[in-house]
């Protein structure tokens, strides 16, 4: 008998998506990986092509974590302060801003109508 957990095969299906699209992502890298890190963190950075243009694919080879962003969240980057970086290292893993939740039934009609 094998346990699951509520949410597994969600897990499951999501994790499948994210590798197939990081590596779709990768099949189209320009040029050679840059890897940097301390004693700290390790990441390797590409430029990849898509069909929306050049992104940069950041991954984290220990943790697994990758992200491609676009010149203009990069930009963004820029935007912020050393408070809006200590308080993303001080939640590993997780977003700094939650993502909102969608309303569904009554919620979302009176959000509608009002």
């Amino acid at each position: 008998m094998r346990i699951q957990w509520a949410g597994e095969t969600e897990q499951e299906r999501a994790a499948a998506r994210a590798a197939h699209e990081r590596s779709e992502l990768a099949a189209h890298t320009t040029g050679e990986p840059l890897g940097i890190g301390n004693e700290f963190s390790e990441i390797r950075v590409s430029r990849v092509e898509t069909r929306n243009g050049s992104r940069l694919l950041i991954e984290s080879p220990r943790s697994g974590q990758w992200v491609a962003l676009c010149p203009l969240e990069l930009e963004a980057l820029t935007w912020q302060n050393t408070a809006t970086f200590s308080a993303m290292i001080g939640n590993p893993f997780g977003p700094l801003v939650p993502e909102k939740e969608v309303p569904t039934g009554d919620e979302a009609r009176t959000e509608d109508s009002g």
